[in-house]
This record gives C-alpha cells, structure tokens and sequence, in this order.
C-alpha cells in the first residue's frame, strides 16, 4: 500500500470517529501502520497540519454548527465534539475562530432556521451522557409500568 493511501485511511478514521474521546494518537497511527512519530511527519507532509491540529479543528467546526443550530451549553457541545476539559475546548475554541464559544454563539444565533431543541441534539448524538465516556446502554424501566 502507498504512503498516501495509508494516510488517507487513517485521516478517514479520524473523519469518522472525531467526537470519540478516546481517539488518540496511537490508534490513528495505527490505522496507518505507521509509528505515533513517523506518523506525524508523514501526515503534515500529506495535509500541512499535524493529526493533533486537524482533529482539534475537526472538532471545533462541529462545535460552530452546534453553537450556531442547537439549544446546548457550551459544556454539553463540549463533550458532544469529544472535548473532555471545557477549559481545553474553549481555548481551542478561542484561537481557532477568535472568540470564546459563548461570543460566537451570540454573535452567529438566529442568522438562519429556528434553534434545534437540545434533546433531539443529543440523541442524534448517540445519547444524553454524564460526560465524556461511551454513551448509556438501553434505559431501564424505573417502575412496573404504572404512571409514577
């Protein structure tokens, strides 16, 4: 296999699993075949930025449609784009777009459709969660089935 097309697979890897947490630097490189360090070097040779800077950016493109469409807080966007430090995310946030998530949401809000309701944002998202992790498996009955 080429070194371009190794690339591309693990930079698809990447495009796929974006708001997974647990995706790091190691795995992708993997899907590479690549070492974490021959892997950096190959992959800003191929896209100009390093795998940490085009996730970040991934990432932080997400959390403009999110803070632009959907009625979240910031720290529920936070998690929902695989940020697990609200402080990392809206740093991140900042530098990339030159706002803080909150400026951006009042700057760019109502300048299209109507706000999507945060539940349905979060369950298109693959579940509500207490925070960064797996999303819950299937809910439990909390009662027999009577109106409680």
């Amino acid at each position: 296999m080429d070194r371009t097309r190794q690339v591309r697979l693990a930079k698809d890897a990447m495009d796929r699993d974006w708001a997974d947490p647990g995706l790091d630097l190691d795995t992708v490189a993997a899907h590479a075949g690549y070492s974490r360090y021959h892997f950096i070097r190959a992959f800003k040779e191929a896209y100009g930025e390093t795998p940490g800077q085009y996730l970040t950016h991934r990432r932080i493109e997400r959390a403009e449609d999110l803070l632009r469409t959907a009625n979240l807080s910031v720290t529920e966007i936070c998690h929902l784009v695989g940020f697990s430090s609200v402080g990392t995310f809206s740093a991140r946030f900042k530098a990339w777009t030159g706002l803080t998530p909150s400026e951006y949401r009042t700057r760019h809000v109502g300048r299209g459709a109507a706000l999507i309701p945060g539940c349905y944002a979060m369950l298109w998202a693959g579940g509500f969660r207490s925070g960064p992790g797996p999303a819950p498996g299937p809910r439990k009955e909390r009662n027999s089935g009577e109106a409680g």
